[in-house]
């Protein structure tokens, strides 16, 4: 049948769905020229995880596109809709801290990971290598600068006030700090000079007061940030932000490494190994689509490989995406090429070994339980305390790695203290919006306990016409994992500790447990905030949720001034409030 298809194929733009024997999904791809590219699949020797793509290959269809960068876009819009198993390899779910000056009322520096990339942000710097790098910055300048640094607004002013660290935002309305502001946008902008400098000064103001202590603190800061300095030196000095991607590529993994240089510094890099299923160029292409696509904001210039599109890349990225052949653009280019060699030497030997493993526990464990072919795995587990606060958690392995984007939270809508109970509620809501949405099925489930678990399970996926296999994982005395229940046959396997199939398990138990107990942790510390709440008269559910929303903890409740409390509570309601937490 694929044949006959293959002969229809037009030599056209377009997007190509792969599927399995299941009718599922399994890869989106796009091409220049559909013909050609869907040939390649079946014509050629192929070795890695193409491999394993093409030998589960059981069908496939194509959209024919008016252009390549049509076929770009509607690729990256099946993926989002599909979630290929195969195009999850190529997915990096870290995102780089940045650092974001607020200057709306009162200056402060925080830290962030999570921002909007579609939002104007005139006042985020980054990205930074690591949340070290950007703490510590921002830990040097707000002793540097008399910033904001409490949190909420209190009634009088703070320790930082009185050694000079703040310029008390709490009692003093009409400070005009523009030229601190100023000075600091130029550190975040890379003027090293003026960092320095205020240190300098800094050190003399201590050492002339006898604080040799904080003196001292201050020349290992100066130390340490003139050896990060004298790292970020690069050999350009146009003062532009860019990034600069580049790859290597051997034995059917790419290992791909990108430059953030800002402000013609190079702040620091990002490395990855993935297995290459795709054309080199293609996969580069959509990996750095994706890299803006939500976590990472563009700079001015983006510097790439001379085999890709950039033309394509161009019309998608906010960004002047270019290739460059000679120069000093060139030099850092091939540097981070370099840098991309080094890294598959590094870790290719820990690379191989970790599919290899994973994909052996995987093929030995479906084999165990009469599965030709396991790919995802969901594992369910319950928390509770006392019956209150009753939550579970689910995780995703794809080919026994970890799929955080999967992963999912559900909040037990009656408080129970019945595990079996909970695990129908959470597998009915789970698995009814699959089939609603249409999403991916696993093709097998986990979940924590024996046979009244395990039948709880099969009564949900019976009452919604499903086939998914289920399995239960039972546990000797020392709380280590000792048998594996079939769920169709109920007959318990003996786990050997050395076997990857151990591993495997045991990974996935103590991720899910880890998952469900901190999502608990979390739904009690709110609980906690919900019953001091519901002991003030005045607060009823609305501004309950209010208040929880706005300040997040009782900390930051008992921190809070009146006048932001009012913007939420009527005055009397917040001296209430106020008093009750200060007898608490």
């Amino acid at each position: 049948m694929i044949k006959e298809k293959l002969s229809l194929v037009p030599m056209l733009p377009g997007c190509y769905l792969m599927k399995n024997d299941k009718g599922v999904i399994i890869y989106v791809g796009k091409a220049k020229k559909l013909k050609n590219r869907l040939n390649s699949y079946f014509n050629r020797t192929h070795t890695g995880k193409t491999k394993m793509l093409v030998s589960e290959i059981a069908d496939f269809d194509y959209i024919v596109t008016s252009s390549e960068l049509e076929a770009f876009i509607l690729e990256i819009n099946l993926i989002k809709k599909y979630d290929p198993h195969y195009n999850i390899l190529l997915r990096d779910d870290k995102s780089y801290p940045y650092i974001e000056f607020k200057i709306d009322k009162y200056p402060s520096l925080v830290v962030k990971r999570e921002i909007n990339v579609n939002k104007k942000n005139k006042n985020l710097y980054g990205p930074y290598p690591n949340s070290y790098a950007a703490r510590r910055l921002v830990n040097l300048i707000n002793r540097l600068y008399p910033l904001k640094k409490c949190e909420g607004l209190p009634k009088k002013e703070c320790l930082y006030y009185h050694i000079g660290e703040c310029l008390g935002y709490c009692i003093h309305r009409n400070l005009n700090p523009t030229e601190m502001i100023e000075e600091i946008k130029d550190i975040l902008n890379g003027h090293d000079e003026i960092l320095i400098n205020k240190i300098n000064e800094k050190i003399n103001i201590n050492a002339e007061n006898l604080n040799y202590e904080v003196a001292l603190e201050l020349k290992q800061e100066l130390d340490y940030i003139k050896v990060v300095f004298e790292k970020q030196k690069v050999e350009l000095n146009d003062g532009v932000n860019r990034d600069i991607f580049n790859y290597y590529v051997e034995d059917g993994y790419i290992s791909i490494v990108v430059f953030f240089i800002r402000n013609g510094k190079l702040l620091g890099d990002k490395k990855n190994i993935f297995p290459l299923v795709d054309e080199v160029n293609e996969t580069l292409e959509y990996y750095i689509v994706n890299f803006y696509s939500k976590k990472n904001i563009p700079p001015k210039e983006v510097i790439v490989p001379g085999n890709l599109d950039v033309n394509l890349l161009n019309s998608i990225i906010d960004a002047k995406v270019i290739s460059i052949s000679r120069g000093k653009k060139k030099h850092l280019f091939d540097l981070a090429g370099t840098n991309a060699k080094i890294n598959f030497d590094n870790n290719k030997k820990m690379a191989y070994k970790d599919n290899e493993r994973n994909f052996e526990a995987c093929k030995e464990l479906g084999k165990l339980v009469g599965l030709d072919n396991l790919t995802v795995i969901e594992s369910f587990d319950n928390a509770h305390l006392f019956g209150t606060f009753t939550v579970s958690g689910m995780v995703t392995f794809i080919d026994g790695e970890p799929s955080k984007k999967d992963y999912r939270k559900f909040k037990i809508s009656a408080e129970q203290n019945n595990d079996a109970a909970s695990m129908k509620e959470i597998l009915y809501r789970r698995y009814q919006k699959a089939l609603m949405n249409k999403t991916r099925i696993p093709d097998m489930i986990l979940v924590d306990g024996g046979i009244i678990q395990i039948n709880a399970c099969k009564e949900v996926l019976s009452s919604l016409c499903l086939n998914i296999k289920v399995c239960g994982l039972a546990k000797d005395d020392k709380h280590s994992l000792s048998e594996l229940i079939d769920g169709d046959t109920l007959v318990a396997y003996k786990i050997d500790k050395r076997s990857n199939v151990f591993y495997l398990l045991t990974r996935i138990s103590d991720e899910v447990h880890r998952f469900t107990i901190n999502y608990h942790r979390q739904i009690r510390s709110k609980g906690n905030i919900q019953s001091v709440l519901d002991n003030i008269e005045g607060i009823g559910a609305v501004r309950r949720k209010e208040l929880i929303k706005k300040f997040g903890s009782l900390k930051n409740i008992k921190e809070a001034s009146l006048e932001e409390l009012n913007e939420i509570l009527p005055e009397n309601v917040s001296n209430k409030l106020i008093d009750y937490l200060k007898n608490m």
